[in-house]
This record gives structure tokens, C-alpha cells and sequence, in this order.
């Protein structure tokens, strides 16, 4: 089985996908160590409560809408770095006071890092439901990707929003991981739409550089 992008056709063969079992594989090793002693265990379950659910979503529709190879590549990179986030809480993670220090950036910015990758890594897996859904073609391909993105950006503000309120108050700081910048929320929003945008430029080059003769998209 060759290596699968979202114009390609996808069948669902995890047994033969050796990528894919890697990927897997990578994962589950890489979420049980940062499993273990995270900074804020309570806020470690907060930030996996969306990791769970977006697993089972994957599995659980496999079989009848398998994405490809290099949408699985980049969904498993994002949900690295956010492991990486829920085992120190974002507005510790070690990797940020290194940017801070080295930079000097006013706070750890891991946590824009992370937003940006959003934007940038989960554009194209959005792209490839749209072509393969919708049938969407053309300029609808690229601007339905960040549209969408930045929507879930909104939401996913919103709920953090509501939990830190509602479900976690004593977990709020950490949960939101705001450092004290009013904007933060906004900020980050802004971060997720132009990783977006630039992950749909590179992608809209790369399809008039690389075009195939004829695409074969799964109906």
C-alpha cells in the first residue's frame, strides 16, 4: 500500500498499513509516559477529556471513513505536543521558559505553539472530509479548511471557558493557562487561523506544482 494523501482513494486495511500501526503505536507509548505524575492531575483529565473523544471518533469510523496516510501523520503530531501540554500544563512546559529565556518572550508561550499547530496541522485532515463529503473544488477547498478551523478554534475557547466556570473552578488558571493576558483567548484564536491559512497556502502551491493528471477521490 502506497503512501496515501487526501485526493487519493483510502481503504480501510490496518493490518496492512504498516504507517499507521507506527503512528499508533508511537501514541499510545508516548500519552502512557506522560501519563504518569503529570503537574496537575486534574488538569491532565481536563485536557484528555477531548483526546479520548477524538480517538474513539477515529476509531469508531475507520472502517467506513479511513483517512489518508499523511492526515493520520498530522493529527498524531498535534496530539503529541497537546500530551506534552496536559503532562506539564501549558503554561509550564519546559520548552516554553526556553523560548522565553532564549527570546525574551514576556511569558511561556508553548501554549500559542500548540494553537498555531491547530491551525497548521488539522487544516488539511479538515480538507480531506470536505473533498471527500462535500465534493467541494476550487477556492470552497481551502477557505471551508480555515473557516472550520477557526470555528473550532472558537469553540474549543468557549468550552474551555465553560469548564474552568462550571466544572473545575480551582482548575481554572492551569486549565486555561491565560498567564495573566486578558487577550489570551483572542490571541489564540489568531495563532489557530493563521496556521490555518498558512497550511492551506502551502497546500494550494504544493496541488498547482504537484497536480496529478487525473485525481481519484473516494466518493
Amino acid at each position: 500500500m502506497g503512501f496515501t494523501t487526501s485526493t487519493m482513494r483510502v481503504r480501510a486495511d490496518f493490518r496492512q498499513n504498516r504507517l499507521l500501526q507506527i503512528l499508533l503505536g508511537w501514541y499510545l507509548v508516548f500519552w502512557i509516559v506522560m501519563a504518569i505524575s503529570p503537574l496537575d492531575r486534574h488538569d491532565w483529565i481536563l485536557e484528555n477529556i477531548l483526546v479520548v473523544a477524538a480517538v474513539g471518533l477515529m476509531f469508531g469510523t475507520y472502517r467506513i471513513f479511513p483517512l489518508s496516510d499523511l492526515s493520520y501523520i498530522l493529527i498524531t503530531v498535534f496530539m503529541s505536543l497537546h500530551t506534552i501540554g496536559a503532562h506539564w500544563t501549558y503554561s509550564e512546559v519546559p520548552l516554553g521558559y526556553w523560548l522565553k529565556d532564549a527570546f525574551g518572550f514576556s511569558r511561556n508561550h508553548f501554549d500559542r505553539i500548540v494553537h498555531f499547530s491547530f491551525g497548521f496541522l488539522l487544516a488539511y485532515p479538515i480538507r480531506e472530509v470536505f473533498l471527500r463529503v462535500a465534493s467541494v473544488r476550487g477556492f470552497w477547498a481551502y477557505y471551508l479548511p480555515f473557516d472550520v478551523t477557526l470555528a473550532f478554534s472558537a469553540a474549543y475557547e468557549i468550552m474551555e471557558w465553560l469548564i474552568a466556570a462550571m466544572v473545575a473552578p480551582g482548575t481554572g488558571d492551569a486549565w486555561l493557562g491565560t498567564q495573566g493576558d486578558i487577550w489570551d483567548a483572542q490571541k489564540d484564536m489568531t495563532m489557530a487561523a493563521t496556521g490555518a491559512f498558512i497550511s492551506m497556502t502551502v497546500t494550494a502551491i504544493l496541488r498547482k506544482w504537484l497536480r496529478p493528471a487525473q485525481e481519484e477521490v473516494t466518493p
